[in-house]
């Protein structure tokens, strides 16, 4: 069971990595693009309409997501703690009902795929899926417990490395120069 835990954590890490990178393109790069720059491929998608509630880009709010999925995946790996456990099944299902949305929008209205935005896709499926075989399984509660502080502190570390991997991953993507 602690394994399945420690799954959902990481997969959330990887759901952190994809919406990160998106939200720094959607700071750093997109403002920069001209108007009138013929975007095509997931650039069409990262700037379409439907990438935005208002003036917010979604990936900012799929990186708040996986960063609160993070914690509470910690708390539960951590604790054992059922209302978490009951937190975030309902969470969880809604964020996998936007995906599908928002994969439905890829597909057959924008007509463009973004890969980062199908790996938060596919990463918020795993989170569903890892969700119901520990229910299904009895619920975390049937596993040892495990040291909170070692808990933390790995994920501390993993997440921290991994966000520097975004930043860093921005400057070998083929992202469009501005003005050219």
């Amino acid at each position: 069971m602690n394994k399945l835990l420690t799954a959902f954590i990481f997969t959330a890490m990887l759901g952190w990595v994809a919406s990160i990178i998106l939200t720094a393109i959607h700071f750093w790069t997109i403002p920069l693009i001209p108007e009138s720059a013929d975007l095509r491929g997931p650039m069409l998608v990262i700037t379409s309409d439907w990438a935005y509630i208002g003036s917010i880009p979604l990936a900012l709010i799929g990186a708040i997501y996986y960063i609160v999925m993070i914690a509470l995946g910690s708390v539960w790996l951590s604790t054992k703690n059922k209302t978490v456990e009951m937190i975030l099944l309902p969470i969880t299902f809604i964020g996998f009902l936007a995906s599908l949305g928002f994969v439905y929008l890829q597909f057959f209205v924008i007509n463009a795929i973004c890969p980062f935005c199908m790996m938060s896709a596919l990463a918020t499926t795993i989170l569903l899926v890892i969700e119901l075989v520990v229910k299904y399984k009895g619920g975390a509660s049937t596993a040892p417990m495990l040291p909170e502080g070692r808990v933390w502190a790995i994920v501390f570390i993993v997440t921290a490395l991994l966000t520097l991997f975004a930043m860093w991953s921005l400057t070998i993507l083929p992202l469009p120069v501005p003005g050219a």
